[in-house]
């Protein structure tokens, strides 16, 4: 599916380059036909006017002037003649040109033809001639009609679907620009346009007409505009797939942890049951001798077991009732430098039973918070007996609490000197059901609930916990709690 969809993104994409590259030839090639056939009405509008000028200049000086009749011939259906019209234009004479009169009735259509053909042909050459080596001596500004020129590309450009924003300049062929469109901008100048002017006149004497249009790219972008949607309901769909598979995977280890906890959960829950067991087993059994001290010793154990029991059923349900967000903190003001002598006091029996101890650094100033005394107390009651059950063999358990203030907050430390935890399994110890494993699932009791249980404690009192640990060497948890009207 990943393939699939990684094949259908890159199908997509390479589709939407090849239109934009077949756009933009289509564009490049609209434009040069434009350039072409407005520079090509250019040199018809300077053929025209010298024209003009020179029919009229003939007409002024009829004593040196010429009748050139001009035949249009018409055809039949059979492709024979069958009329013709003609017209006068007034030329100027070349003397070598004059022929004797012949009577136009003795000569036959076709030489007349003929003879009109290249008296016409020798006349025009000679007209040519002249408004060609009249017209390029002139300046370029001079032979050019810019705002025609304008009004050219402009309706070059629409016959050929073009109707963008466009900038142009004419230049000599040197470089020289003799001409710059009044609302001239530079954006886009880098993708600019050239059409020689005037290509068949010396090069010295030709220009360069260069247009460049500003909004070119969203121009032709604009014509891929419609798989723009398709590409992105394409990344929806892979971003949705891979987040399925990130939440399967997730679940998986989801389940592997529970199916940890289901077995660590069993194991702590048979030990105490066994116990119970046997007892009442041994209270049914009439063989047994039933002297008071067997009682007493008998029931104690019953009673022992059977609070542990509770006390692990009430860890369960504890994290659970957290998880619904169905348990109610009852806060009040509390003083955690005392808190934590009164713990440590308790606490320090079980330290010195393991062979370590606990030294406590007090700093806080200002140690009053407003918290839920038997959750803080649960708390320090977790993180102290962590320490103790991942202690190392080879070095006697030390444990140290430190507290102090920094801006508004009640800062906590609880370290020790124990086995440490690895990085990779260091930003996961908060979860729920993850314990780290030391080789034996079951070396070390315990469920896996105590640190998220811890964290979220601290994080319903506004507070944060973080851990710092590095392996072989110890583990430093440190709680950050808001202080009482602190801002």
């Amino acid at each position: 599916m990943v393939c699939s969809f990684l094949a259908l993104l890159s199908l997509q994409v390479r589709y939407i380059e090849e239109m934009v590259t077949m756009r933009r030839e289509q564009f490049d090639e609209s434009v040069k036909r434009s350039l072409y056939n407005a520079a090509h009405k250019l040199e018809l509008y300077e053929t025209m006017r010298y024209l003009e000028k020179d029919a009229a200049e003939a007409v002024n000086r009829p004593e040196v002037g010429v009748e050139i009749h001009q035949y249009d011939f018409k055809n039949s259906k059979d492709g024979k003649v069958s009329s013709f019209e003609m017209r006068t234009i007034i030329m100027p004479k070349r003397p070598q040109q004059e022929k004797k009169d012949i009577p136009e009735a003795s000569r036959s259509l076709q030489d007349v033809i003929r003879s009109r053909y290249a008296h016409q042909r020798a006349l025009m050459d000679e007209v040519i001639y002249k408004i060609l080596y009249t017209a390029s001596s002139q300046p370029l500004e001079a032979r050019v009609n810019f705002r025609a020129l304008d009004r050219d590309l402009q309706a070059e450009l629409l016959n050929n679907g073009i109707e963008i924003p466009y900038h142009f300049t004419v230049s000599t062929s040197d470089g020289r620009e003799v001409y710059r469109c009044s609302d001239y901008e530079a954006t886009g100048e880098e993708d600019a346009y050239s059409q020689i002017l005037f290509g068949n006149d010396p090069p010295n004497k030709m220009g360069v007409l260069k247009i460049h249009f500003p909004t070119m790219n969203s121009y032709i972008f604009s014509s891929v505009r419609f798989m723009i949607p398709a590409l992105f309901f394409t990344v929806v769909l892979c971003l949705t797939f891979m987040f399925t598979l990130y939440i399967i995977f997730r679940q998986k280890k989801v389940t592997e942890l529970k199916n940890d906890f289901i077995n660590n959960m069993t194991h702590e829950f048979k030990t105490p049951v066994s116990t119970i067991s046997l007892a009442a087993q041994m209270l049914a059994d009439d063989s047994v001798s039933k002297s008071p001290q067997m009682m007493q010793h008998v029931t104690g154990v019953i009673n022992d077991e059977a609070k542990r029991l509770r006390f692990q059923v009430e860890k369960v349900l504890q994290i659970s009732l957290f998880d619904e967000q169905k348990a109610t903190l009852k806060t009040r003001e509390l003083d955690i430098n005392e808190l934590l002598t009164g713990v440590v006091n308790t606490f320090a029996l079980k330290v010195e039973k393991n062979g370590g101890t606990i030294v406590t650094h007090l700093d806080a100033t200002r140690p009053i918070v407003m918290g839920d005394e038997m959750h803080i107390t649960n708390v320090v009651f977790n993180l102290l007996d962590n320490a103790v059950k991942y202690k190392r063999d080879d070095e006697p358990l030390r444990l140290t609490i430190r507290t102090w203030n920094e801006a508004g907050k009640f800062c906590l430390s609880i370290q020790d000197n124990g086995i440490g935890i690895k990085k990779d399994n260091l930003k996961r110890v908060f979860d729920r059901f993850y314990r780290v494993h030391t080789g034996n699932v079951h070396d070390v009791k315990g469920f896996g609930l105590g640190l998220a249980y811890v964290k979220k404690v601290i994080q319903d009192h506004r507070g944060s916990i973080r851990a710092e640990s590095e392996l072989g060497v110890g583990t430093k948890f440190i709680i950050v709690l808001p202080l009482l009207n602190s801002k």
